[in-house]
């Protein structure tokens, strides 16, 4: 509307003072952190980053809780199992492709064929194998000719590939195992193999309990069986008897101890109170629960970054601070240590010590590897403060607080520290990843070794796993997925925090 053609009866004249509106402007003031947390909310990538490494901290503390293994717990017979869920899933139910030869599938088929037949009587049908809760090859996907060699490709649960295990207990042992099979109708002990006649094909595989001839099954006649003959026959058993013909459960070793033959997936459980070997993120080549190692790794790497970080901030904040906000001579001194410091080669000091403080067992490998990420680290940080005070100690405000009588100290950090804090504060948060980084690489190099059994960390889980990225990639998938969601979400985490601390934005809408 153009105030030039406004009519003169809507206007009306008012007495000085008059108040024509009772409508109120009133604006509350904003805390610092307050309107840092406005900006920092505001940039979802970095909201998501804080997410994903509250749940990887969440997952470090809180895992070991969720898991019935503990860090220290190995079974040599369940190694390189593959991750398995316990829901069924078809990617994630510890299957792994095979390419088999028929000998292999002989004997993994005889793996259920066998825990279906507890006393040895051979009166087993060959579906009775395939349908078994023991079966091994759970589904057949190809089958090729391969240099005149017959080749399947089946999916194997490699849980119950261990088969059958030969196991060395006291006969007090073997009587609770029986009154456990007798209360849960779970077989354990199953019969033994004769391993000293020209039949057994390895007398340290327990599930070669049936005649071979070579390396092939053998038939009822003496001669080599082929899968075919084995669907409609059966297995030639090879169990050990004794002068009667009855078959033998166990074989005396001295006075107090025997030898058994147990179908292991059912003496697991009776070892551990009936729970079944599931591995959510499956085992390494050790045969250790790569889910609870993987937790107990994230742990110690993230106390090493956080420690890291943490004291590198509190030095390199003192000593930049000092160096910027009294310059001159000071500085210069200061500014020449740092140099020589920081001259020093990083994986030098860190072999150094380990090798003189680690190895002869005067720290541990967690205080080492410590020490000499803070020798240097706080280098950088004390190199961003040292010029933040640079820029701010000559500005109005402190100008004007030295007039009025402040004390260095005060001035410091009263006036200049909190101006400089989104700098600090993000190169603080961007020490953890590469701090995490670095360790990951001294121990892919072998220079340091988290590697026992009630320790270990992200960067030797990678060092392990690197052997099987090609067969069993599982082993190091996980630690990999950790550390490059640790160094992505750290990334945009402190990028996020560089934004919403820093006072030139105060007050802003982004």
């Amino acid at each position: 509307m153009d105030i030039n053609n406004i009519p003169h009866e809507k206007l009306q004249f008012a007495e000085g003072g008059l108040q024509l509106h009772d409508q109120k402007f009133e604006t509350k003031p904003i805390g610092f952190l307050k309107d840092a947390w406005l900006r920092f909310k505001k940039n979802k990538g970095s909201i998501v980053a804080a997410i994903i490494i509250l749940f990887i901290i969440a997952f470090a503390v809180l895992g070991p809780l969720f898991s019935s293994y503990a860090v220290s717990d190995s079974d040599a017979n369940y190694t390189l199992c593959r991750p398995d869920l316990g829901l069924g899933l078809p990617f994630w139910n510890g299957d792994k492709e095979m390419r088999l030869n028929d000998n292999y599938v002989a004997l993994l088929y005889g793996i259920g064929y066998g825990a279906e037949d507890p006393d040895g009587t051979g009166n087993v049908k060959w579906q009775q194998a395939v349908d078994s809760d023991y079966a091994c090859i759970v589904n057949v996907k190809d089958s090729v000719m391969e240099s005149g060699m017959h080749y399947t490709y089946c999916d194997v649960d490699t849980v119950m590939r261990v088969g059958f295990s030969y196991q060395t207990i006291t006969m007090k042992e073997f009587e609770k195992i029986r009154e456990w099979e007798k209360e849960t109708g779970i077989r354990v002990i199953y019969p033994m193999v004769d391993t000293e006649n020209e039949f057994c094909m390895d007398p340290d595989d327990a599930n070669f309990w049936y005649k071979c001839i070579g390396k092939s099954p053998m038939t009822a006649n003496g001669g080599r069986a082929s899968l075919e003959y084995l669907q409609s026959a059966g297995y030639v058993d090879n169990y050990k008897r004794d002068a009667d013909g009855n078959i033998m459960f166990y074989v005396n070793k001295d006075k107090t101890m025997i030898n058994t033959r147990v179908l292991y997936y059912n003496y697991y459980r009776y070892m551990h109170e009936g729970s079944t070997p599931t591995h959510i993120f499956g085992t390494d080549g050790q045969g250790y629960d790569i889910f609870i190692r993987l937790a107990s790794g994230a742990r110690i790497s993230l106390l090493l970054a956080f420690g890291v970080s943490i004291i590198n901030l509190t030095i390199g904040a003192f000593y930049g601070a000092i160096e910027g906000y009294y310059g001159g001579i000071t500085d210069m001194i200061m500014e020449r240590i740092s140099d020589i410091l920081a001259d020093v080669p990083f994986i030098i000091v860190a072999t150094l010590f380990q090798q003189h403080f680690v190895q002869t067992g005067k720290v541990s490998a967690f205080t080492g590897l410590l020490f000499a990420f803070v020798l240097t680290g706080w280098l950088g940080t004390a190199y961003r403060v040292r010029t933040q005070f640079y820029r701010f100690k000559n500005q109005e405000y402190v100008l004007a607080a030295r007039t009025l009588g402040a004390s260095d100290m005060r001035i410091m950090w009263k006036h200049i520290f909190p101006n400089s804090l989104g700098t600090i504060i993000t190169s603080s948060v961007l020490v953890i990843p590469s701090v995490i980084f670095s360790e990951s690489m001294l121990s892919f190099l072998g220079i340091v070794n988290f590697q026992s059994k009630d320790m270990t960390s992200i960067g030797t889980l990678l060092s392990n796993g690197q052997k099987y990225l090609s067969t069993d990639p599982h082993v190091i998938f996980f630690p990999a997925l950790v550390i490059s969601l640790l160094m992505i979400s750290f990334n945009l985490f402190g990028n996020g925090l560089r934004d919403a601390f820093n006072p030139s934005l105060r007050g802003t809408e982004e």
